[in-house]
């Protein structure tokens, strides 16, 4: 899977690199233009915020600059990541104003060491304004890049005119969204609707949905998990479901099966007729059913590519399910650590496609490779061109997005990768996917382009791994996404989700809550093994004075789950453990950090 049944270091690095040093862009909710990044003035590291707060004329979260002898806090820096750089040229967006007296401050604003902008500012005094800096071309990097706001004043003491204070910063286009209120991932809420609508949100007269395949995956799920999933799928507007590559692996403990991942064993029977079984379901949904396997990973006997008996272990298992019924088909071969070879990952594709293609004109197969995001440069240019010389053109080829786990996925990486691998791309999002940490995330998927669809052929989503039930939420704002990405609206996807999950007022009430507590990683810009409520609790511990704060957030997280359990008594136990959890983390901090229980 994309993350990885567990995901390598490596991989783990790269989403950590793309994501702790990025802030969430913009949600993209009706075709509005995107930002690359947003920034907080508490973002900015330096400055003066310690010393005298964050909340200054009406905003919060702000930092500021005073004059240059005061040395530490006369520049401040914030970081941000891109996975690649945008085609048209960006601005700066700043949200700032000037000391309580008359006159400017003298500031310099620079992007990775190049001034945008030096001399008596053009904000007024004590008020926030908007302003734009243009970006010149070069300016912006792949990678990390760094914002730098310094006073140019040479004379003003601490806590003394003159200063510069900064509560927002985006970088975006010029016609970037900017006098709306707190969008989701600034001030995440849920609105509860007052009456029910369709979800997905319906599509125009005449016109077709975003993504042609719309769709989940397991997350080393058992059978029974993939079929109590099956039928949100289906009315969420979904048409395709993977059976997780993990699910293949011997999860029951069947004595015949040497190790975990024995993929030229026959599967037992009894899996094999819990699949066949799943399969006949999907088939009365009209759902396509996938088979995925990936011989390469947690196993002591990789496929050797040129390897004939290695290749007919491999087959046994597509034509099994081939002869069932089964049309969609998948070799993954991500996350490995040995066999990254295009050209013979190439041949076992084409082996397997042609043989699927001689029995079923219409089989259709998914090739997910080793170096499967970005946008194709790099690193993955070579292997990239290879697969495009050698690997059939009808194979699809999962992509994940402009980074493994990523806030934001753009047209534009998609396009790239699509034309260095000349290959079609389904996108496997990996969104809400946990890898299996205690950690859930709930809110509404955010930061994916409106017109994605017209490079990606379809749109998978990664889930969680034991919360089944309750990535239900998250799951049918995907599919939303999918369905009519150009209508899709965050806030309004979740609250009809949680209205379609919810009967009674109080169901409703406690999940808007724990998606509150819950809204997930991209909303926060973090990894997948994310907690906020942890975090969140952390961060409360560590300021001064806030032990009755502390208390009283630790008592609201004990109430929703008391009160979870009180509305579904027969639901969402994997998430109610989760939760349980999480509080016991939440107890132990709490109790080294004050000496006593609460």
């Amino acid at each position: 899977m994309a993350t990885g049944v567990h995901l390598r270091p490596l991989r783990r690095a790269l989403a950590g690199a793309c994501l702790a040093l990025g802030l969430t862009p913009a949600s993209g909710a009706r075709g509005e233009a995107l930002a690359l990044a947003e920034l907080k003035g508490t973002d900015f590291a330096g400055g003066a915020q310690k010393q005298f707060g964050a909340v200054h004329y009406g905003e919060r979260q702000v930092n500021y600059v005073y004059a240059k002898p005061t040395q530490d806090t006369a520049t401040m820096a914030a970081r941000f990541a891109l996975a690649a750089l945008p085609s048209e040229l960006q601005v700066l967006h700043l949200r700032a104003c000037n000391q309580d007296v008359a006159g400017q401050c003298r500031v310099e604003i620079a992007l990775n060491g190049q001034v945008l902008f030096s001399g008596p500012n053009r904000f007024p005094a004590a008020r926030f304004q908007w302003e734009s800096f243009a970006l010149p071309e070069g300016s912006l990097r792949v990678g990390e890049n760094t914002l730098r706001i310094s006073s140019l004043e040479e004379q003003g003491a601490l806590g003394q005119p003159p200063w510069f204070m900064v509560a927002r910063a985006a970088v975006g286009p010029r016609d970037l969204p900017l006098a709306q209120g707190p969008r989701l991932e600034q001030d995440f809420h849920v609105d509860l609707p007052a009456t029910a609508a369709p979800l997905p949100t319906p599509l125009p007269a005449g016109r077709q949905p975003g993504f042609g395949l719309r769709g989940t995956k397991g997350w080393l799920w058992r059978p029974e998990q993939y079929q109590a999933e099956l039928p949100t799928l289906a009315a969420g507007g979904g048409n395709f479901l993977m059976i997780c590559y993990g699910s293949m692996w011997n999860l029951e403990g069947y004595p015949e099966w040497p190790e975990q991942n024995a993929w030229w064993l026959p599967l037992p029977e009894k899996k094999k007729q819990a699949y066949l079984e799943l399969l006949r379901a999907c088939q009365s949904r009209q759902v396509d059913l996938c088979l995925s396997l990936n011989p390469n990973l947690s196993s002591s006997r990789p496929l050797a590519y040129g390897n004939a008996a290695d290749l007919e272990a491999l087959w046994q298992h597509y034509n099994v399910f081939q002869s069932a019924g089964m049309t969609w088909f998948s070799i993954c071969l991500d996350d490995i650590s040995q066999g990254i070879d295009a050209a013979g990952q190439a041949s076992v594709v084409n082996a397997i496609f042609g043989r699927l293609r001689a029995q079923d004109a219409a089989a259709n197969l998914i090739f997910c490779p080793t170096l499967y995001w970005g946008d194709g440069s790099g690193e993955s240019a070579g292997y990239l061109e290879t697969l495009a010389r050698d690997l059939h053109p009808e194979v699809y080829l999962f992509w994940t997005g402009d980074a493994v786990v990523t806030p934001r996925i753009t047209r534009a990486a998609a396009q790239s990768y699509r034309e260095r691998s000349q290959h079609r791309l389904i996108l496997w999002d990996n969104y809400p996917v946990n890898d299996g940490a205690p950690t859930l995330h709930l809110g509404p998927l955010t930061g994916r382009a409106t017109d994605l669809g017209e490079v990606c052929a379809g749109y998978m989503s990664n889930p969680m791994k034991a919360e089944n039930e309750i990535n239900r939420l998250p799951l049918l704002t995907c599919l939303d996404y999918a369905y009519n990405p150009w209508d899709y609206d965050p806030g309004r996807s979740i609250g009809q989700a949680i209205l379609q999950l919810g009967s009674t007022p109080e169901q409703r009430q406690v999940l808007k809550d724990l998606v509150e507590l819950f809204p997930g990683m991209l909303v926060h810009g973090k990894g997948t093994g994310f907690n906020p409520v942890v975090e969140r609790f952390a961060g409360l511990l560590d300021t001064p004075h806030s032990r009755y704060l502390a208390d009283l957030y630790l008592g609201h997280v004990q109430g929703v789950s008391v009160r979870l359990q009180a509305a579904f008594p027969e639901r969402f136990g994997a998430a109610t453990a989760t939760l349980g959890q999480t509080l016991q983390t939440l107890t132990v901090m709490r109790q080294a950090a004050y000496g006593s229980a609460p």
